[in-house]
């Protein structure tokens, strides 16, 4: 069971959201060779189960030092550590300024969030998706994405208010 703090501050996906995510992904993605970027990361479920899953290397976004704590107590729980960085600091502010690129990018922001349209743009327009790679964002269900020339959402699923959709690079690939 995976430790997290003890009020809402931090919102952990719904074992019946993660599932389905993995579901999504299984075929999609070779686990093995994938970099995963886990922004907003909490309690790091995300990232930890695409790491269960065998993915070769996560890296966690999360801004507040005492929810990062118990994110390395997962990851150390799961002898995770050497696959894993844990950066601590403001996700939008990671975005703009990582040179890494990413074969998943998970994003579960805060719904209070008022950028949360603007996101995919963002994470798009910095390069952190990998060729081929994909953006997974939960949002509350009253956010809907077009695609545009930057990304496409290629599949969206409802689980009550909650939202998932999975974007993929709209434009020429990188080479």
């Amino acid at each position: 069971m995976l430790q997290t703090v003890n009020d809402l501050t931090v919102r952990p996906a719904t074992s019946r959201v993660k599932e389905s995510i993995f579901n999504i992904l299984q075929r999609k993605v070779d686990w093995a060779n994938a970099a995963v970027l886990d922004l907003y990361a909490g309690s790091g479920s995300i990232g930890i189960e695409a790491l269960s899953r065998g993915a070769k290397s996560a890296t966690f976004v999360e801004q507040s030092h005492t929810v990062a704590g118990f994110l390395r107590k997962n990851l150390a729980l799961i002898g995770a550590e050497q696959e894993s960085r844990v950066w601590i600091g403001d996700a939008v502010q990671f975005i703009q300024t990582s040179s890494l690129y990413f074969d998943i990018v998970f994003t579960d922001p805060p719904y209070a969030n008022t950028d949360l349209a603007q996101l995919p743009v963002s994470i798009f327009e910095h390069g952190l998706v990998a060729k081929g790679g994909y953006m997974v964002m939960e949002h509350p269900s009253s956010i809907s994405f077009e695609p545009t020339a930057l990304y496409i959402p290629v599949d969206t699923r409802k689980y009550g208010r909650t939202m998932v959709t999975f974007f993929k690079e709209g434009k020429e690939p990188r080479q």
